[in-house]
């Protein structure tokens, strides 16, 4: 048996207002023609299907138009998670209609742990692997809040009941099913040793709720993870592993190679991990320097023609004042190079910080920062009086809040 895993769609994602479901559509196109020369036949996605919980028209008829088309890709069974930006009952709306297609959607945790338990088989109805489909889980699926507890006895009970959720799943899985048989798990979440992304939303601030790779028990031969855009493994342990999300989401995944991961079953052998790399649709380009070093770059950018859609550039321009005409000459640069699309300015004023010779970015654009980062940048002003690991640990009850209303919507 085949199967891949993939993750971390986000249709309906803008960048800066610009729309990307041309970009996805080509991404989910290339997948159906992937999974038909693979031979896949499972397709894991693990969370993040859309990028808000109340996702537009068009990125739902795009996802839909998937779905159907994969009935004539081959593909046997289809596993679907909820992820953190996911809304827990759009997803779930059509589950029981999307079964008759072998699409299994488990948008957040069931009441019944069995709904979790996901046989998958081959062409002949063989059993060849049991997932255990674990959605994005939210602090009331795995633990119960205890006033006055602090940052670090929270998110310790948090990894301890995240643990308890992969453990609980496992004896219906074994008992049910042969032991050579391999057990596969899904998650949304963010684990201890990866690499985050400017474009991701952590689910908890700063280290708070990171998961060790040991989170994780044995039993499991491969963790299909989202919620990291960057394909990596886990602790350097290849079997633990996010596939990263498709099309680079922001300009500081413009030089990541995008996967899709592919595993294959064969009795009594190890699972076979391996990655297909995904085409790129869409160039991100990006360029930083004061306005003479920037003109300069431009100049050697090369076209590729290779690539589908026309190119976007980000460009951060140091500047001591606004540039009110930097715009229109840097774009009548631009215009010269074959397949240019759009122009992303950022202008960065240089300002006194603490003695002449020391400067600091100062950006002009707050919509360009996550509410993350603007936190910590406050933290970072206080006096070592104040209580930061407290203000953290409120911060982070905030925003799960806003998580999971969302996600509840």
């Amino acid at each position: 048996m085949r199967i891949l895993h993939t993750a971390d769609w986000h249709l309906g994602k803008k960048l800066d207002q610009q729309d990307r479901l041309e970009e996805q559509v080509l991404f989910l196109n290339w997948l159906q023609k992937c999974i038909r020369e693979q031979q896949i036949d499972a397709l894991i996605i693990a969370g993040d299907i859309f990028d808000t919980g109340s996702p537009s028209n068009e990125a739902m008829q795009v996802y839909y138009n998937f779905l159907v088309g994969l009935k004539e890709s081959g593909c046997q069974s289809t596993i679907i998670i909820g992820g953190n930006h996911d809304s827990i009952s759009t997803l779930n709306a059509p589950r029981e209609l999307l079964k008759a297609l072998q699409i299994h959607v488990v948008g957040g945790v069931p009441l019944d742990p069995g709904e979790q338990i996901i046989p998958l088989k081959n062409k002949q109805g063989e059993v060849e692997a049991v997932v255990a489909a674990v959605p994005f889980l939210r602090d009331r699926d795995v633990r119960l809040s205890i006033p006055g507890e602090t940052a670090t006895e929270r998110s310790l009970r948090l990894q301890q009941g995240i643990a308890a959720h992969y453990t609980k799943l496992l004896p219906g899985m074994q008992f049910e099913y042969n032991n050579d048989i391999p057990l596969i798990a899904t998650g949304h979440l963010f684990a201890q040793g990866a690499t985050a992304c400017e474009s991701e939303k952590e689910i908890h601030v700063g280290a708070l709720g990171q998961l060790p790779a040991g989170t994780f028990p044995t039993e499991y031969a491969y963790v299909a993870l989202g919620h990291l855009h960057r394909p990596q493994t886990v602790g350097g342990l290849p079997h633990i592993r996010y596939s990263g999300s498709p099309i680079p989401l922001s300009f500081s995944e413009s030089s990541d190679a995008k996967e899709v991961v592919i595993l294959e079953t064969q009795p009594g052998k190890p699972l076979q991990i391996s990655g297909i790399p995904i085409p790129v649709f869409r160039r991100l380009l990006r360029l930083h320097g004061t306005p003479e070093i920037v003109l300069q770059k431009i100049q050697d950018i090369l076209p590729d023609t290779k690539v589908k859609l026309p190119f976007w550039i980000e460009i951060q321009v140091h500047t001591q004042q606004l540039l009110t005409q930097l715009q229109d000459e840097l774009i009548e640069n631009l215009q010269k190079i074959p397949g240019f699309g759009q122009l992303f300015l950022r202008q960065i004023r240089l300002r006194e910080a603490k003695g002449m010779a020391e400067q600091q970015p100062d950006f002009h654009q707050l919509i360009d920062m996550s509410p993350e980062h603007v936190f910590e940048l406050r933290l970072e002003a206080l006096d070592d009086a104040a209580d930061k690991e407290a203000l953290t640990a409120t911060f982070q009850e905030a925003m799960q809040y806003l998580q999971e209303k969302e996600g509840a919507l």
